[in-house]
């Protein structure tokens, strides 16, 4: 079996986390390249798992390698499309992580890269891919919950702001705060549950009050690289609502800092036939039965293996030619709304896209 030759590039936590396992455990990948800009992250990913992997401090040098295959790329926000045109043009296909891009004219130039290369664009959407998420695709498509017409969702931190003061709060690398670090995940799994209408407006508003709080109650606050000289222009709140062109609407909540509960990730969905709850990996459906108002809730624990299901199907659709369950129209529509929202925010006015 031919396998499918990578190269990593941006070597910090979610490669090693979330990525590097994945690839460890599948048969069909060769690593063949790790490029970071800090050397020694990427020595230590040749020396801890990957020994016959090349070193690059370039991305564009590991790009010349003509016997690679995919690239997968795992570093700030900004570069993401800047560094899937260049791999694009020199050939590969592109798993990245999310969100796509930064801005619609940065998306927008991945895709079309993307089409006149003829390859494969995937960005992660991780959470599609847990058990709960598919066991409320499949009620959802089979006309169980009838008409979907109005939803909320949100990822919701008390205290967990990632990489203070480095490229997570700097709008300029990353492109904004909760919105844009959590939104995508939260937004896409609601809207493709939905069935993907597509949006049409969107009306928000966004929040910075706890930038000078350094408390914290969540792992998260340790992500990324912190700077105590460095900067915040992000928010730390996002709150609004999408219009869709189906007639429905979603309601939509992030924060990497709010006074609430706890930590929470979720998406509620309201049908004619049923209402469905989806919360941290797990998923509850509230409907009726004759005469009766029933509460469904599947037996045992639901593995929650986003990332690595996520991967495989990647490597699936490179290797065996599966579908691709995400289509690069649906990453430029989510960093539409994702602009939107903040100019929203920005203008106290619905934005129509």
């Amino acid at each position: 079996m031919k396998k499918v030759r990578i190269g990593i590039i941006g070597n910090g936590g979610i490669c090693k986390g979330a990525h590097v396992p994945t690839y460890l455990k599948d048969e069909r990948v060769e690593i063949v390249g790790v490029c970071d800009i800090i050397e020694e992250r990427a020595q230590f990913l040749k020396d801890e798992y990957f020994p016959e992997a090349k070193v690059y401090t370039d991305y564009k040098e590991l790009l010349k390698d003509e016997t690679i295959d995919s690239v997968d790329i795992c570093t700030p926000n900004y570069l993401h499309s800047i560094i899937a045109v260049d791999a694009f043009k020199a050939g590969k296909h592109v798993f990245c992580e999310k969100p796509d891009a930064i801005d619609v004219t940065e998306v927008l130039k991945m895709q079309k890269a993307a089409d006149e290369a003829g390859k494969i664009l995937m960005v992660m959407r991780n959470n599609r891919f847990v058990a709960a998420s598919q066991y409320a695709k499949k009620y959802i498509d089979a006309g169980k919950m009838g008409e979907v017409y109005a939803g909320r969702c949100g990822w919701q931190r008390r205290r967990g702001i990632p990489g203070k003061g480095g490229w997570f709060t700097t709008k300029a690398q990353s492109g904004g705060g909760p919105l844009i670090d959590l939104g995508v995940h939260m937004i896409d799994l609601a809207i493709w549950l939905m069935g993907n209408p597509t949006p049409v407006s969107v009306s928000a508003n966004t929040f910075c009050k706890f930038a000078d709080n350094d408390t914290s109650d969540s792992v998260n606050s340790d992500f990324g690289d912190k700077n105590s000289e460095g900067t915040f222009d992000v928010e730390d709140l996002a709150m609004g609502m999408i219009r869709f062109d189906n007639g429905a609407v979603l309601q939509i909540e992030f924060s990497w800092a709010s006074n609430i509960k706890r930590e929470r990730r979720f998406v509620e969905l309201r049908g004619t036939k049923a209402g469905l709850k989806w919360e941290n990996d797990d998923v509850e459906i509230f409907t009726e039965e004759a005469g009766q108002l029933l509460d469904i809730k599947p037996a045992g624990n639901l593995e929650s293996k986003g990332h690595h299901n996520n991967l495989v199907h990647y490597l699936d659709v490179l290797t065996k030619g599966a579908d691709a369950c995400f289509k690069p129209q649906q990453g430029v529509d989510m960093i539409k709304i994702l602009c939107a929202i903040y100019k929203s925010a920005e203008t106290g006015r619905e934005v129509v896209l």
